[in-house]
């Protein structure tokens, strides 16, 4: 089964943590100083708020899915879209080892799909260059791996 990955960057990360906290009626299941997730299962969701730095709001979106086998059907899926393809590979970053792809919408909108191995206590830094791939400048600036202008 799949979860929904919601990614949003916040301007006062405490302020932030207390609203969702209160919101989800859950406390984040992962929390640093920069960074805190809440893995919900209702509604079946990877929530994660960011601070310290970029534009407060939304980031991107995301399927997670439990398995290696399940990740390969939604890459085979992102390949026949007609959007950009952007494999990642296995990759650390937000305090987690992942595989993971990107792709954009046709309004610009980042989309990962990622499968999590283990969590980690380094945050991590992404190698995804989108100006390495066939991907239109404006929807580059949109996707938001790691090592561009986010984290997941």
């Amino acid at each position: 089964m799949k979860r929904l990955h919601v990614s949003f960057n916040a301007s006062d990360l405490e302020k932030s943590i207390a609203f969702y906290t209160e919101l989800f009626g859950a406390a984040p299941s992962l929390r640093k100083d920069d960074y805190a997730k809440w893995m919900l299962d209702d509604p079946r969701v990877n929530f994660v708020i960011e601070g310290g730095g970029g534009t407060p709001g939304f980031t991107h979106a995301g399927i997670q899915t439990e398995s290696e086998e399940e990740l390969h059907e939604v890459f085979d899926r992102l390949k026949e879209a007609e959007a950009p393809y952007l494999p990642e590979g296995v990759t650390t970053c937000c305090y987690h080892k992942s595989e993971k792809s990107w792709t954009t919408d046709p309004d610009g909108v980042a989309w990962e799909a990622f499968y999590t191995f283990h969590q980690t206590e380094e945050r991590g830094h992404s190698n995804l260059e989108a100006d390495a791939y066939d991907v239109p400048p404006a929807q580059a600036a949109n996707i938001t791996g790691c090592g561009l202008s986010g984290c997941c």
